[in-house]
């Protein structure tokens, strides 16, 4: 018998409670030739003896047992045994609609992708269970087949597909593309968020990548033990960033453009990042976050081409001014007295200014867009940050 089509790796660690949804949406694929990878990461629950009740019953099942070692290393050990032509990922919690390989594998062999990545939805099990899809590109642009590291015609173009969610999860990798270019997970031990590395390399380094508006993977939400809920491990997603660093220093055809690129969704996480942080951490994590962007900024690698203004100037006020930003931030305390603010943004000349300033670069944006993706995507897409940028709003104003 041959190499199956797709191997599935299933990172597992003391996921009793989730782990049979998830092994029954992989073996009840409609997609038979696969193979099912389940690392167990040294579980101390009922976990090993689930896995053993589906590789008595499924010879496609198979395991590697191992002392606990971390994500990275549990994927890099999955990836590592995989046979297949393509290697997909199915988290633990998670789990993933029938079609879903079969899918993604008919587009990716027929096209020779290096890549296909599809959306996916957030799934609640409680208070009730709910599904709320997430797509990562319009109509217009799916299913094209293109190169992220050259494909792009404008600087924010880049930002913006290199900033899609990591979620290597909805996607399915050639193999010999991973083992060719050496392409490995982030093994920081106890480390969290080791898929923004892993993401930033395979995507850097494809050269044929399609998008789909499908959706097939359901992204648990309420695991209360998933690392998206635990406000520990203060610097690990800076391991990630400087994991992505060294791997643009090693990979000279791949620097220049993407360390802006890769600085500026730096900008982002770390905003994120600061905002999930218990109050006790936010200032000595901002410190380190300052003090990185500085080195950037010394290096040249900083460019405002590649950034919103606002966040341009967020950045530069957060290497000159760590305290001060820290202030407006977090403490919502800004160098003017609310009063003087408030004067300032009521005054005539402030809003013609920002009209002047704003309104021409927000004008072409949409034209762009429009001409892209779409009406129907760009106007999507305009519902949804007004909506996070209300959010934000209401956020800054309740802390």
């Amino acid at each position: 018998m041959g190499s199956p089509k797709v191997s599935v790796v299933v990172p597992i660690y003391n996921v009793e409670k989730y782990l049979r949804q998830c092994l029954d949406s992989i073996v009840n694929q409609t997609l038979k030739d696969i193979e099912i990878i389940c690392v167990d990461d040294g579980s101390t629950d009922s976990s090993p003896q689930i896995i053993q009740e589906y590789m008595d019953k499924d010879s496609r099942v198979k395991v590697i047992t191992k002392p606990n070692s971390g994500y990275g290393n549990s994927m890099n050990r999955g990836f590592d045994m995989a046979e297949g032509e393509y290697i997909g990922i199915v988290e633990s919690d998670d789990y993933a609609d029938p079609e879903m390989f079969e899918e993604m594998y008919n587009v990716a062999s027929s096209n020779q992708l290096d890549v296909v990545k599809s959306g996916f939805y957030y799934y609640y099990s409680i208070p009730k269970e709910r599904n709320e899809k997430e797509e990562i590109v319009s109509k217009v642009r799916a299913r094209k087949t293109f190169c992220p590291a050259t494909d792009f015609n404008a600087p924010m173009e880049m930002v913006e597909f290199f900033n899609l969610k990591p979620t290597i999860w909805s996607a399915i990798y050639r193999k010999d593309f991973i083992r060719e270019n050496k392409i490995r997970f982030n093994e920081t031990p106890g480390a969290s968020f080791q898929d923004t590395s892993f993401s930033f390399k395979v995507m850097c380094l494809a050269k044929r990548v399609q998008l789909l508006q499908e959706a097939y993977l359901h992204y648990r939400q309420d695991n209360e033990n998933s690392s998206v809920n635990s406000p520990k491990k203060v610097f690990c997603v800076c391991d990630e960033y400087e994991e992505m660093h060294k791997f643009l220093e090693t990979n000279p055809l791949h620097r220049g453009v993407l360390e802006c690129v890769c600085n500026r969704i730096k900008y982002d996480t770390y905003m994120w990042n600061l905002g999930r942080l218990s109050p006790k951490f936010k200032y000595i994590f901002l410190e380190r976050a300052a003090q990185e962007f500085k080195e950037c900024f010394e290096k040249g690698t900083m460019d405002s081409r590649y950034f919103e203004e606002y966040k341009w100037e967020g950045v530069k006020k957060m290497v000159e001014d760590p305290i001060g930003f820290y202030n407006e931030y977090a403490l919502n305390q800004p160098g003017y007295s609310m009063k003087e603010l408030k004067k300032i943004k009521e005054s005539y000349s402030y809003r013609i200014g920002r009209l002047i300033t704003f309104l021409p670069r927000k004008i072409l944006g949409g034209i762009q867009s429009v001409k892209d993706d779409g009406v129907v995507y760009t106007f999507k897409l305009g519902c949804k940050k007004i909506i996070g940028g209300i959010s934000w709003l209401k956020d800054r104003r309740s802390r």
